[in-house]
């Protein structure tokens, strides 16, 4: 089976230094800072539409632009980009979002695929009126997914839950093709939710045999077909010297208080797909870049100051390549990438390592590259025109 390959949408802001993506916590170097404005996000959409990612992942949460009105204004800019938009279930109804994501499809010419994100944070949630603990998120979860697809079914539909109650809930027509669902959690609560209502059960960069734990895990609750996705950041360059030094460019770059701030604050988070995350790097800033690499070519660094996905795949294009294969080999089938900056990081792994993917016969054949000859020249283009769309 061949894998699937996504970019991100930094709609909170992107830099050349690890751009942190929570409110209290912003302080990124001088000179970095690029705000997240749609001339700057639509051309991180047609780069990765241009170097062959399938989507773009959009992340929700007060620290970002709203990821349903962001991705719309950018589907008049794209072709064949899909957008994986992300969004709670907890902030709005499921026959809204049934709605929404209907108009969506029909908009885009079917370029929507849904991630729902349940919610780790209760001092977030509490920002958009949501009360619950995690658990009862996930149980609230399990009903909007099932209120939803019941929606999208074309027919009057019918609930009465804990959570949800619906009478002949319908919407203008059903969604063609239905919108795959994209899920993530880590938590006992969240898993059986995963097998019983994902198309695509996400999680986040650990070290692979920790992975396909997690897929056994999953795959042990159901019968149904689910892929599995993984959530990654990327520093792949020419030689992996030239990577490993990018990589201490970021580190060096990270203010120890800063760190520690962000530290206090992902510690107090109630997702354990967030202490998972924090336990691989140990906040300890003093390991130095190659200290911080957990597995060969698996970096922690990112994740001392970004919460949610906070590990990188660093090397050389064949060593990120042969990491790729190694997660594809114990179940991953779907990519979700990104990179500091996302403009510039999205040449450098669709130039360097998307060929040897596709050389290795990981890619769907019938998929072709518009590229430059040289990488080097459309790194010059990416930066001659971030230069001119600057504010800084």
């Amino acid at each position: 089976m061949s894998i699937t390959l996504h970019w991100f949408l930094p709609t909170s802001g992107d830099g050349r230094t690890v751009v942190e993506h929570f409110h209290a916590n912003r302080a990124p170097a001088a000179g970095a800072r690029r705000e997240p404005d749609i001339d700057y996000l639509a051309q991180i959409a047609r780069t990765a539409e241009q170097v062959g990612f399938t989507g773009v992942l959009t992340p929700t949460g007060t620290w970002c632009e709203d990821a349903w009105l962001t991705t719309s204004a950018l589907i008049a800019q794209t072709k064949t980009l899909k957008f994986l938009v992300a969004f709670r279930p907890g902030v709005l109804s499921p026959t809204l979002a049934a709605q929404m994501a209907a108009t969506y499809q029909r908009i885009s010419r079917g370029r929507l695929l849904l991630n729902v994100v349940t919610g780790g944070d209760s001092v977030e949630q509490q920002r958009f009126g949501d009360w619950l603990d995690k658990d009862q998120r996930y149980e609230r979860t399990d009903e909007f997914l099932q209120v939803v697809r019941g929606i999208w079914t074309g027919k009057p539909y019918t609930f009465q839950g804990r959570h949800y109650q619906v009478q002949d809930a319908t919407v203008l027509a059903a969604p063609d093709p239905v919108p795959p669902i994209y899920f993530g959690g880590s938590s006992d609560a969240a898993l059986p939710v995963a097998a019983a209502r994902a198309d695509v059960y996400l999680t986040w960069g650990e070290p692979p045999a920790d992975v396909a734990e997690k897929i056994a895990r999953v795959r042990a609750l159901t019968d149904r077909p689910i892929r599995f996705g993984i959530r990654l950041h990327t520093i792949s360059r020419d030689t992996s010297a030239e990577a490993w030094a990018a990589a201490a460019k970021l580190l060096d770059a990270l203010d120890p208080a800063v760190v520690a701030k962000a530290q206090e604050q992902l510690g107090a988070s109630e997702s354990v797909g967030q202490q998972r995350m924090l336990a691989l790097h140990g906040g300890d800033l003093s390991r130095g870049v190659r200290g911080l690499e957990i597995y060969p070519n698996l970096w922690a660094g990112v994740g001392l100051v970004r919460g949610g996905a906070g590990t990188a795949l660093v090397g050389s294009h064949s060593e990120v390549a042969d990491l790729v294969e190694e997660y594809h080999s114990i179940g991953i089938d779907e990519f979700v990438l990104s990179g500091y900056p996302h403009l510039e990081e999205a040449y450098w792994f669709g130039e360097g390592v998307r060929p040897l993917l596709k050389q290795r016969g990981l890619l769907d054949g019938d998929r072709t590259l518009a590229l430059a000859s040289a990488t080097t020249g459309n790194l010059h283009r990416a930066f001659d025109a971030q230069q001119s769309a600057s504010r800084h």
